[in-house]
Formats: structure tokens, sequence, C-alpha cells
């Protein structure tokens, strides 16, 4: 059975960091990208980060290059997304994903992350 299971969320004020993990099982994690979406009240969930752990490659929005960091550690099956300089606009739920295949769609619970101005 495929696991997500996010953990690093909190309260910070604007300008501080947080570090997300995401920690997986269930599936071969060396074979796949495993990404992170937010969702903030009101607003669609959109990509933020995601990170080939094949290859190592990266992605991020705009919003987030130059503060956010994604990276894994396939010993531990876990990614990790560096957030820096965070604002009030980071402000939301935050999802690990993971995309198998068209059918095969899988999400953590989410982690809320809460940016004070």
């Amino acid at each position: 059975e495929v696991q997500l299971v996010e953990s690093g969320g909190g309260l910070v004020q604007a300008g501080g960091s947080l570090r997300l993990s995401c920690t997986a099982s269930g599936f071969t994690f060396d074979d796949y990208a495993i990404g992170w979406f937010r969702q903030a009240p009101g607003k669609e969930r959109e990509g933020v980060s995601c990170i080939s752990s094949t290859d190592g490659s990266t992605y991020y929005v705009d919003s987030v290059k130059g503060r956010f960091t994604i990276s894994s550690d396939n010993a531990k099956n876990t990614v990790y997304l560096q957030m820096n300089s965070l604002k009030p606009e980071d402000t939301a739920v935050y999802y690990c994903n993971l995309i198998m295949t068209i059918s095969r769609v899988y999400w953590g619970q989410g982690t809320q992350v809460t940016v004070s101005s």
C-alpha cells in the first residue's frame, strides 16, 4: 500500500523558515518523482515543486524560486522542502504527491503552514 506522510508544518513569522518532510512507503522510491502541492483557503491546489528520485532534477513554481529548495534522501525514502524567507501568501496546507500513472495518483494527508505578517 502506497503511503505518503508529511510533517514539519507550523506557525512562523514572515521571513522565517520551515522544513517539510514527506516520507514514502509501499513502492520503489527511486523510480518516481515526488511533488509538493499547496492549497490556500478559497484557492485551487497548485504545484509548488517536485524532484525526480531517479536523476535529482527539480522544478519550482515561479513564486517560490530562490526561496524554497526540494531535496530527497533515497536511503530514507524521504523528500524535503526547505522553505526560507516565508511570506504570508505561502500560508496553505501543503501536500505531498506521487503520480505513478494517470489513474494512480497518491496524496499525503497534508500539513498546515501558517505565516504571520
